[in-house]
């Protein structure tokens, strides 16, 4: 039991944490509602520097019963992301106005607390997925991860766009999790087991799969494709987007993906027997997914008018970019090959999560045109010109578009040369060329970005500063912890994309340990 508590004490702690803020939500008092957020960076900071203890990280021992969790590197590496975004996150919904209960991009009212315990409960579903050895709590933390993203899209903001947006949030999300349901009950089925270092000692006794277990693994891709809004699943996304508050957009781009992508990963191993190797036919549908979702992400982005949907097809595109390196992963079985492909994967991840924290904070520091509550910029009639008069957020904008496309010296560059390199290596031709094609097409809607603000005219209409919701207690001051997100991003993005010789490489050494161990014969899990 000792054991087993040790392996879940970040869960323990974020559980912990989340229902001391629901409790909190109780009082009215608005200091109650300023303390929410300090807990849950707290609750964070505890998760996420426990992982770089020894004994708290620790597996639990073989023979013990609790033997549906594992804690290897890999689990530790995506709890230290997750808790560094994650505090991220938290800042980015800060509430800044006077009575606590909002900020220039949201509102959540009364809710403090309810908030940010709703954001602790998804990073702990995150947590979970990631040490999950048996499909039924790798479910659990699936859904843990998604489910209270549903409702802090409908209370984010005082808005029919989002309750709208988190009803079909939540209808969508309950289909793919339907799916990824009859997923797990074949590969039950065809198993015997539901613990997946069993069922990888299972399908490393087996020379191919069988049609069953093919269907198995379909039917999960595509319950995992709506997490990470990979296509034919993605049509929730731009709605979503456009319709939740800022602050819970940057949450949406980030933590649901995350979840997908590791659960994806697990499952893949634990299939392939521990070997990533798998059947031809499942290498070609990931290639055809990788194909199509960077494609529809990036040309559907050209032609939107509103930011964060926008870069909601900008989250599809780059699903894609890391699905080229899923598929680079399972199309071969050289070791090496396979080992960069996950370093990749883990490290775009990384990547990733800092370039959307940056971006998003800017847009809720810069002001929306429309007197309305709870709006911070959302089109780019919002952010024409704005650079003149907020110089800082521009750059910040523009190097963070910038290291979305790729560009050196900004960390997107190393991020898809990671992608790209094993996919070469794996005679991934023409889905390499692919990926650098829409990388070019991506560059035409991210330097629009950049030219609006710092080459856009302003319209004739007044620029207004965003007023709080049916509060009466003044302007909204722009907040200073959203400042010291964007801040810390943009330190992140030029350092991990300059510093090559030091820093960068010592976080992709990091990804390359990070891969995931169960009791296998695989080389992944001798190394």
């Amino acid at each position: 039991m000792n054991d087993l508590l040790l392996a879940m004490f970040p869960e323990i702690v974020l559980c912990i944490a989340a229902l001391l803020l629901m409790l909190m939500g109780v009082s009215m008092k608005a200091s109650t509602r300023r303390a929410a957020p300090v807990v849950a960076i707290l609750a964070l900071l505890i998760a996420g520097v426990s992982q770089l203890s020894k004994f708290a990280g620790s597996a639990p021992r073989a023979d013990l019963r609790w033997n549906t969790v594992h804690i290897y590197e890999f689990a530790r590496y995506i709890k230290l992301l997750s808790s560094a975004i994650g505090i991220l996150l938290v800042l980015l919904a800060w509430p800044s106005n006077r009575d606590a209960t909002g900020g220039p991009a949201h509102h959540f009212g009364a809710e403090a607390g309810e908030f940010f315990g709703l954001m602790l409960l998804a990073i702990a579903g995150i947590f979970i997925v990631a040490g999950a050895n048996d499909i039924m709590l790798l479910f659990l933390g699936i859904e843990l991860a998604s489910i209270p993203t549903y409702i802090m899209v409908s209370i984010s903001a005082p808005r029919a766009t989002a309750q709208e947006a988190g009803v079909k949030y939540f209808f969508l999300g309950a289909m793919a999790a339907a799916i990824m349901l009859f997923g797990f009950s074949y590969l039950f089925g065809t198993t015997g087991t539901t613990r997946l270092d069993l069922i990888a000692e299972h399908m490393g006794a087996q020379s191919v799969l069988s049609t069953w277990q093919i269907l198995a693994v379909v039917l999960l891709i595509a319950g995992f494709a709506f997490k990470m809004a990979v296509v034919p699943l993605h049509f929730y996304a731009g709605d979503v987007y456009q319709g939740a508050a800022t602050p819970v957009t940057a949450f949406l781009s980030f933590v649901p993906k995350i979840s997908g992508f590791v659960a994806l990963l697990k499952v893949l191993f634990a299939v392939t027997g521990g070997t990533w190797h798998i059947a031809p036919e499942i290498v070609k549908l990931l290639w055809i997914l990788a194909a199509l979702t960077m494609t529809v992400g990036n040309v559907l982005g050209l032609v939107q008018v509103n930011i964060k949907r926008l870069f909601a097809y900008s989250s599809i595109a780059h699903s894609g970019y890391m699905l080229v390196g899923v598929t680079a992963l399972i199309s071969t079985a050289d070791y090496e090959i396979q080992s960069t492909a996950l370093q990749g994967i883990l490290f775009y991840l990384t990547a990733y999560g800092l370039m959307n924290v940056a971006v998003f904070g800017v847009l809720i520091l810069l002001p929306s045109r429309l007197n309305q509550p709870a709006m911070s910029a959302e089109t780019f009639d919002d952010i024409a010109g704005s650079g003149k008069e907020h110089t800082l957020l521009g750059l910040a904008m523009a190097v963070s578009c910038f290291s979305l496309i790729g560009l050196p010296l900004t960390v997107g560059f190393f991020g898809k040369f990671y992608l790209i390199l094993p996919a070469w290596k794996a005679n991934l031709t023409w889905l390499v060329i692919i990926l650098v094609i829409n990388a070019a097409i991506s560059a035409g809607y991210y330097l629009r970005i950049v030219s609006a603000i710092f080459l856009g005219v302003e319209s004739t209409g007044p620029r207004y500063r965003q007023q709080p919701a049916s509060t009466g207690t003044g302007p909204i001051h722009r907040p200073v912890p959203v400042l010291v997100a964007v801040g810390i991003s943009m330190v992140a993005i030029l350092w991990l994309g300059t510093v090559w010789p030091a820093t960068t490489r010592l976080l992709t050494r990091t990804a390359t340990a990070a891969h995931i161990e169960p009791a296998t014969s695989s080389p992944l899990a001798e190394r």
